[in-house]
């Protein structure tokens, strides 16, 4: 995808967007004909920028993190992005023939990193996840936390400037979950990579997010905008999250009654 640039004072080009979304539609076919799932959306996210999706299952959230990712086309608007972005899923997707550090080299090699240097990067890659000495660990020896700091190793061995995120913590239970907010802030401000993170848990957004962007229920639409301005390191528990998310909460539920959802 195309990078949107702007010129410095110097006259040094400077990216002005890790990625813009402009006017952007999504109708997939349906038995009564097209059904659309996304509706002029417009959406910028800035270099080394945390942004949340949020909104109700089925609003087009992970829709729309595939458009961004290039694995689908948009059926009206734009997509740029700052170089091919990285995606991790909610299920870590790893080969579980392969061991944690081989899972990690296969991204790199896709990359085009000589053979040579591949084991070096891959444990370097491991100890920035909190995973040193995993490197010959299969699969089925690390638990599901470790499974998804290995899943983002390796989505940061695409060596992207956007990250891609589709409800990579859901189904871990809520001690691991707490473990790993922690572990991607530490790891977006070491690496000041831009984060578009899709989650349908409102705590989890404004944890971790700079920006909050609520979508209405479909057709997905750009609904509220909220700036976080709590600083970090921030718990879920915390006092200004909740009091946040109880705000983003009655908006969220007012959108799901306003769209007749249940």
């Amino acid at each position: 995808m195309a990078t949107t640039l702007a010129k410095a004072a110097d006259g040094a080009e400077v990216v002005e967007h890790a990625a813009r979304i402009e006017h952007v539609s999504k109708s997939f076919a349906g038995p009564a004909g097209p059904q659309l799932v996304l509706d002029d959306i417009t959406l910028d996210v800035a270099p080394g920028e945390f942004v949340t999706l949020l909104g109700a299952s089925g609003c087009g959230k992970s829709t729309l993190l595939n458009l961004v990712a290039g694995l689908d086309a948009p059926t009206a608007g734009n997509i740029t992005t700052n170089g091919r972005p990285a995606l991790m899923f909610q299920e870590h997707a790893l080969f579980p023939w392969l061991t944690a550090g081989k899972n990690i080299e296969l991204a790199l090699r896709l990359r085009g990193v000589a053979k040579s240097e591949r084991r070096d990067r891959a444990e370097e890659l491991l100890e920035l996840v909190r995973l040193k000495g995993a490197y010959g660990k299969r699969v089925h020896e690390l638990s599901g936390g470790m499974r998804q700091r290995v899943a983002l190793a390796r989505a940061l061995a695409q060596d992207s400037q956007i990250l891609l995120m589709d409800e990579p913590f859901a189904a871990l239970d809520a001690i691991t979950r707490d473990v790993l907010h922690d572990e991607l802030t530490r790891i977006w401000r070491e690496t000041q990579l831009s984060v578009l993170f899709v989650t349908h848990n409102v705590r989890e957004a404004v944890r971790l997010a700079e920006r909050v962007v609520l979508l209405s229920s479909r057709p997905g639409r750009v609904a509220h905008e909220w700036r976080v301005d709590i600083p970090q390191p921030r718990r879920i528990e915390d006092a200004a999250v909740a009091e946040l998310s109880v705000e983003i909460t009655e908006q969220l539920r007012g959108e799901i009654r306003r769209h007749g959802q249940h």
